[in-house]
């Protein structure tokens, strides 16, 4: 890195710190914490109720149904967010990272992958990973469609 680099470097933490000493790195970082344990809250709820419901301890049904109803509804946000500007920097903290970073990681995802494989089950492992990334995918691309129409 050269001098430049370097002064640049600098002058973004001397922003970031204006920023913190302004309040609003502060706040958002109470946003993203909010909204991050609303989201882990919700994640485990929903995960927990659908895994009894499904009476299955050979798949992990609680975190397909989570993530795939996080994309769906993180794709549906995100074309309203896009195509009409309805969120602030404050309500994206919140909704996008927050709660919807909350929600859906995929940490568990990949324990969950990882668990099936240990167990000897490849195929589950494969139809686990298979579902979660192009119904994921698909319902990301779901959710913009159904925004697009809803709010034209």
């Amino acid at each position: 890195m050269g001098a430049t680099g370097f002064a640049d470097g600098v002058g973004d933490l001397a922003d970031l710190a204006r920023k913190i000493a302004a309040g609003s790195v502060l706040m958002n970082l109470l946003l993203v914490g909010l909204g991050g344990a609303l989201g882990s809250i919700s994640r485990y709820l929903l995960g927990t109720w659908i895994q009894s419901l499904s009476r299955s301890i050979d798949f992990p049904y609680g975190t397909l149904v989570v993530n795939l109803s996080g994309c769906f509804v993180i794709g549906l946000l995100s074309q309203l967010a896009e195509a009409r500007g309805a969120f602030t920097v404050e309500a994206r903290a919140l909704v996008f990272i927050g709660v919807l970073g909350g929600f859906t990681t995929f940490s568990s995802f990949g324990n969950d992958t990882i668990n099936l494989l240990r167990a000897g089950g490849t195929l589950p492992a494969l139809a686990n990973v298979g579902a979660n990334v192009i119904l994921g995918l698909g319902l990301v691309w779901l959710g913009r469609v159904a925004a697009f129409m809803l709010w034209r």
